[in-house]
């Protein structure tokens, strides 16, 4: 039998019964088919990042990859999107659910939640804005489950209440904690990423609070915590709290499975937390990654940088984000091209590569395991065998 199982109870996501675990939605192409539908096969939930998927498509990158042609690019990368759900699709074999995540800061979100219900995916995961038309933008595929992901009471508040009025509900809602995820996090700025009312427990009581003055305590919206996980222990005490799932995204990230470079797992591997860093993105949200030679270079000279930004044409030939600190010379954001950066780490440039990790320490160390070995540990307490040295 290949799916696992375990003693929590199952999440219930629209007709399936599924292990309670999340693989987060990681780009540029961290977690493309490879690693979404090893998970999914397993019975979990495995995501696909929607974001510049052409990358792991040869083809597609040498029609592409000089060009400034920005609908060429587009069209470039709905292919690969199209393409990479049909594959882990194929991996799941019927099992679990296959997600795309589609950042809400991104200038194609609308293209990308469309190609997705188009190319059969189970699930839509929207973060890093409020996706208050993901309703709409879905209404032809009601069997697709939307899964917003927020940080607070306030922002699944905003949600609920707007999607109620479109008579729509979140089939499952993420709950991100700032101060442990990876990547852009759910904050309005660095002083407050490590704000205490982002606590899984206050957000967590606040929102089934919510749920009651809104007459939802019956409806049985999923709430998966994620952001830091990385024991049983954990996963106990947030189901105990008023969890339905966790959601992981470094630990997979670094898994056998995991559609990066080896050398883009072992600089996440091996990080100390001396070494991870909290900084402004070019999209405007602050973010979290390993303090590698670029991101070392850059942050010592990011004053200087902000000072005297201004608009300038986008160097890649796309607008990949909405608002992009370094092509709208917005002061506050980060200073440089995140889809360059994130394309030289998926390849195992550590020298230029932004490596984005959580700031906790692995459920393996500097170990890289299969995902089967990461979820039966989590939900089972089970550690595998020590590695043998060849």
């Amino acid at each position: 039998m290949i799916v696992l199982d375990t003693d929590f109870p199952k999440l219930k996501l629209k007709n399936k019964l599924l292990l309670p675990v999340v693989q987060g939605g990681m780009g540029v192409g961290i977690s493309a088919n490879g690693l979404a539908g090893s998970v999914a096969r397993l019975g979990a939930i495995g995501t696909i990042s929607s974001v510049d998927l052409r990358r792991h498509h040869p083809d597609l990158m040498a029609r592409t990859d000089k060009t400034r042609d920005k609908a060429l690019i587009n069209e470039a990368n709905l292919i690969a999107l199209d393409r990479e759900i049909r594959a882990a699709k194929d991996i799941a074999a019927g099992n679990g659910v296959i997600a795309v995540n589609v950042m809400r800061a991104v200038a194609e979100y609308a293209a990308y939640v469309r190609q997705s219900c188009e190319s059969g995916a189970d699930a839509i995961v929207v973060g890093a804005g409020l996706p208050m038309d993901l309703p709409e933008l879905t209404a032809e595929f009601p069997d697709v489950a939307l899964i917003p992901i927020l940080s607070d009471a306030r922002g699944i508040s905003l949600i609920l209440k707007k999607w109620m009025r479109r008579k729509r509900l979140p089939d499952a809602i993420v709950i991100e904690n700032p101060q442990y995820a990876a990547g852009h996090l759910g904050a309005a700025g660095l002083d407050s990423v490590n704000d205490p009312h982002f606590a899984f427990s206050v957000v967590l009581e606040e929102t089934l609070q919510l749920f009651k003055q809104l007459g939802l305590e019956n409806e049985n919206i999923p709430l998966i915590t994620a952001g830091g996980i990385h024991s049983p222990e954990q996963v106990r005490e947030l189901f105990a709290l008023g969890a339905s799932a966790v959601q992981l995204g470094t630990p997979f990230a670094v898994s056998t499975e995991g559609d990066a470079h080896i050398n883009f797992k072992k600089v996440l591997t091996q990080a100390q937390p001396e070494d991870i860093v909290t900084f402004m993105s070019c999209a405007g949200l602050p973010a979290r990654a390993v303090k590698t030679q670029w991101l070392t270079n850059y942050l010592d000279k990011e004053a200087k940088l902000q000072g005297k930004a201004g608009p300038k044409e986008c160097t890649v030939g796309f607008d990949c984000l909405h608002q992009c600190g370094l092509r709208d010379g917005i002061a506050k954001a980060g200073q440089f091209c995140i889809d360059t950066q994130l394309g030289f780490a998926l390849k195992g440039d550590v020298k230029r590569g932004l490596f984005f990790r959580g700031s906790e320490r692995l459920p393996f160390g500097n170990e890289i395991r299969p995902v089967r070995e990461l979820i039966d540990y989590l939900l089972n307490g089970i550690l595998p065998a020590p590695l043998v040295s060849v």
